[in-house]
């Protein structure tokens, strides 16, 4: 006798695509899985990682590495045990050393609802200010730059654009093999326009001559660093060669004379030479993205892993809001993330600079907005902005935060200046680590040991990750 197969839907973990999955289960495990054929990220499309994904839910990865039940030095524990153990540790040092001694580092690995519950927790019930997710690790420089040219930290853009789009333009990715199904779309839409003869053009700027490059119709192969200066001499082209939406820059825009200003000098010449680049590719580049009826970019860390990186994203985007290319199909700024849910993360507020739907913790009227959303009393104010994952884990080390409660990531892996990220967890009287799999490098420094439901155990959403969290 056998079970029956059932069917049910989840998200694939890997990048930050965010492909749609069905799940075959017998009802005692995951038995396969497919692509979701109406998911609008990947319509049924699968790379080699979520095509493999049951093979991460087998039985003997289930035996030998998953985190399955609490943990403490000691032993196993009870979940009752577990929940009453974290509720006594955060209740003496918040009565101790007071709100912000605690910190959360949470992960983009983390459904919406998931954030949701960990910032009420932290910001409403808590009181601490200090939560931030390891999206900032990949995402802070494109997070920055969006909301200090558009307003707020939200790409004006969706996936769709990719087959609206005439030009696109890719900076610092390579999403032929990191974001590979959503470049199986690029290549789709590209065949057909160019097979309909109604023209498509693809530009890669990137120092390496990688898979996505061998596609575009010009490469921009760059000397590493010099992305500012590139922008900065496309920007110069489209001003003075009069590729500009003045309309849109008025209607639209301000500081445009600034910006102006800004690049005088960069031209074309100039920035070609500090590139390592053909002037006459500058000007095609130029020609191509600003006269385009629809100009599209695309870009993830190469621009965003830099100490410019914000400056590199926000020349990009000023390159969109100078020629018009934004606001409407098939045109505008988009970011390519790491994670399935880093977006996500940061629309929720799951960020110390950052509260649920783009509100600003430094405001007091955002503040007051999402505490009478949350239900809280009139006289019950959020915390203002927080720590951001290096400092959380600089201020540890320091003595400053006495507890921390880390949720599907692995600091100890992950995060620079590795010294500081131990004696970090070494100093915390209290580290709490939700994690699906026993043997990561941050495990051994954690008091306490919470096993993380991972892609496919979940049964819903927000009702399953909120009623963990209120049992703490």
């Amino acid at each position: 006798m056998s079970h029956a197969v059932s069917e049910t839907k989840s998200t694939c973990p890997y990048c930050g695509v965010g492909c749609g999955v069905v799940i075959e289960s017998d009802g005692a495990q995951i038995t396969g899985v497919r692509g979701d054929p109406d998911h609008p990220a990947n319509f049924g499309r699968l790379c080699t990682k979520g095509s493999t994904l049951a093979q991460t839910a087998t039985p003997i990865v289930l035996q030998t590495q998953r985190l399955l039940q609490p943990r403490d030095r000691a032993g196993v524990l009870s979940w009752d045990a577990a929940n009453e153990r974290i509720a006594q540790e955060l209740a003496r040092i918040h009565a101790q050393h007071g709100p912000q001694a605690i910190g959360f580092y949470v992960s983009g690995q983390l459904l919406t609802e998931d954030y949701c519950a960990f910032n009420k927790l932290a910001r409403g019930v808590i009181k601490t200010p200090h939560i931030d997710s390891n999206s900032r690790l990949c995402m802070s420089s494109a997070a920055v730059g969006y909301k200090q040219s558009l307003g707020a930290d939200a790409p004006p853009c969706s996936y769709e654009d990719v087959e609206r789009a005439d030009c696109i333009l890719i900076a610092g990715a390579n999403p032929a093999w990191a974001h590979p199904v959503l470049f199986r779309r690029l290549e789709a839409a590209r065949a057909a326009r160019l097979a309909a003869g109604s023209g498509h053009r693809l530009i890669v700027v990137d120092p390496r001559r990688t898979e996505t490059a061998e596609l575009a119709d010009l490469h921009l192969q760059l000397q590493p660093g010099t992305d500012v200066a590139l922008l900065h001499g496309l920007l110069h082209a489209c001003i003075w060669n009069g590729w500009v939406d003045a309309d849109f820059i008025a209607a639209h825009t301000e500081g445009f004379d600034a910006l102006k200003a800004l690049v005088r000098d960069w031209t074309p010449a100039r920035a070609a030479q500090v590139c390592g680049l053909a002037e006459a590719d500058l000007w095609t580049a130029a020609e191509w993205f600003a006269t385009a009826p629809a100009s599209l970019s695309l870009w993830c860390q190469g621009l965003n892993q830099s100490s410019s990186g914000t400056a590199k994203n926000t020349s990009l985007i000023n390159l969109h809001l100078a020629t018009g290319q934004i606001s409407r199909p098939g045109a505008g700024p988009f970011s390519l993330t790491g994670q399935p849910n880093a977006m996500g993360g940061r629309e929720a507020g799951g960020m110390a600079s950052l509260l649920p739907g783009h509100r600003d913790p430094a405001d007091a009227a955002h503040r007051a907005e999402v505490a009478s959303l949350w239900g809280m009393e009139a006289d019950e104010a959020l915390p203002g902005p927080g720590h951001s994952a290096l400092e959380l884990f600089e201020a540890a080390a320091l003595g400053e935060i006495k507890a921390l409660w880390i949720a599907s990531t692995n600091p100890l892996q992950s995060l620079p200046d590795q010294a500081l990220v131990r004696r970090a967890l070494e100093r915390c009287e209290f580290v709490v680590l939700q994690e699906a799999f026993e043997r990561t490098a941050t495990a051994p420094y954690a008091h306490l040991l919470l096993p993380a439901a991972s892609w496919g155990e979940k049964e819903g959403t927000v009702s399953n990750s909120e009623r963990r969290i209120s049992r703490v």
